[in-house]
């Protein structure tokens, strides 16, 4: 039996309705059980494959607005249950979706472009997503959310965590928390078969070790930031909270939109020149948006829901982020490098301009209109800058499939 609806993403009462068909189909193999609640009351729920100890436990929708994952947990799970050698020696646990609340939020399933995709566009505050909240907040303050994920941690004690992440334009790389030996070679294969480009210098990863082309080693603790100012450290997420049973995570990233630009390994002429009008571009863009912020929060006296949160924490980080890219050395010297500083220098003002929009909607507000023009003039520079390609649905599934495979077949022989 397919999991997968076709053509486009699905939501989570389509996932939890696949998870639900295959275990009545395969009720001796399978257990679909609660786990937890959101802040909002939905349930979150767990796909379990497979009776053994050694498991592997896979997170789809961490963030929203990456909806690959949800496509690619069901895929995942048909393979498993199709090739029993694959839980032979392991049990698979998917938790179908980390933030349901989130996703609830984020409301283009299958975007035609990346202004359709931004007209539905959210992505929460970094103290309200389920992963990075214990970076920015204290145990006694963590969301449900977070405390679900952490507690299933804690009961099956998963040799690998793969957590499914995605881009909207750009190229495929791994982030690890251990490194994983062997995997570097397959993700590379997976990615040039479905022409998806390796993206070898993410900014997401900035100088970190590297064991393979667009396959990152999370440093040690202790090692220096390359963006200090940012309040999310990688090592306080839920992605170390695996270590205290000597696991580790896979972080597997998979664009919607591809570009070759993100994957060219030569030395930039000027790197940190490059940085600096980088940094530039990145506040006048962001001063547009707050010009508007400004004009219309007299207006919106007593609106504070998740949308009008996300834009103003995503609008705070400028500042900082900014003064990092100008008086920090650059943490890689490649094109690729600089490009993907480019795209993560026009997502952040675009994205907290599409979730102010989709508020001055709500309200109705007469900068509306103004602020659309906006978003879709930076989508479509975003796009054309960056030669945007659609990767093929089944192509970034199959691609985040093999990976998710791949390293747990890699990362068991790691624990052996």
């Amino acid at each position: 039996m397919s999991l997968l609806p076709e053509l486009r993403y699905p939501t989570v009462t389509e996932m939890v309705s696949s998870a639900r068909a295959l275990t009545a189909h395969r009720p001796g193999v399978c257990t679909l059980r609660q786990v937890g609640t959101s802040r909002a009351g939905r349930p979150l729920h767990l796909l379990s494959l497979g009776h053994a100890r050694r498991a592997v436990l896979v997170v789809a929708g961490a963030h929203a607005n990456e909806p690959a994952g949800g496509s690619t947990l069901l895929a995942v799970a048909e393979r498993v249950l199709r090739q029993r050698e694959l839980r032979a020696d392991r049990s698979w646990h998917f938790l179908l979706c980390a933030d349901p609340d989130g996703a609830s939020l984020h409301v283009t399933p299958a975007p035609r472009s990346l202004f359709d995709y931004h007209l539905g566009f959210f992505r929460p505050a970094g103290p309200e997503q389920p992963e990075w909240s214990p970076s920015v907040l204290p145990p006694d303050r963590l969301p449900p959310e977070t405390r679900t994920l952490t507690g299933v941690i804690d009961e099956l004690r998963p040799y690998l965590q793969v957590t499914l992440h995605g881009t909207d334009l750009g190229g495929s790389w791994v982030q690890l928390t251990k490194d994983v030996p062997g995997l570097a070679e397959p993700f590379a294969k997976s990615a040039a078969e479905l022409h998806i480009p390796v993206e070898t210098g993410a900014s997401d990863a900035a100088g970190w070790p590297a064991s393979g082309p667009g396959v990152h080693v999370m440093p040690a603790p202790g090692a220096e930031a390359a963006y200090p100012s940012m309040p999310d450290d990688a090592r306080h997420s839920t992605w170390h909270h695996v270590h205290r049973y000597g696991g580790l995570t896979a972080v597997v990233e998979v664009p919607m939109w591809a570009s070759d630009l993100v994957d060219d390994p030569a030395p930039h002429p000027a790197p940190a020149a490059a940085m600096r009008w980088l940094a530039g571009r990145l506040l006048r863009d962001t001063v547009q948006v707050e010009q508007v912020l400004t004009e219309v929060l007299p207006r919106l006296e007593g609106v504070d829901g998740p949308l009008l949160r996300a834009a103003r924490w995503g609008l705070e980080l400028v500042p900082g982020l900014a003064s990092d890219w100008v008086r920090m050395p650059p943490a890689d010297h490649t094109r690729a490098y600089v490009g993907s500083v480019d795209a993560f220098a026009r997502r952040l003002p675009l994205r907290a301009a599409a979730m102010l929009l989709r508020v001055l909607r709500e309200t109705d507000d007469r900068a509306a209109p103004r602020l659309e023009r906006l978003v879709a003039t930076w989508s479509d520079a975003f796009a054309e800058r960056f030669r945007a390609r659609w990767v093929p649905m089944e192509h970034q599934v199959e691609h985040q499939s093999r990976t998710v495979v791949a390293a747990a077949l890699h990362a068991r022989d790691r624990a052996a």
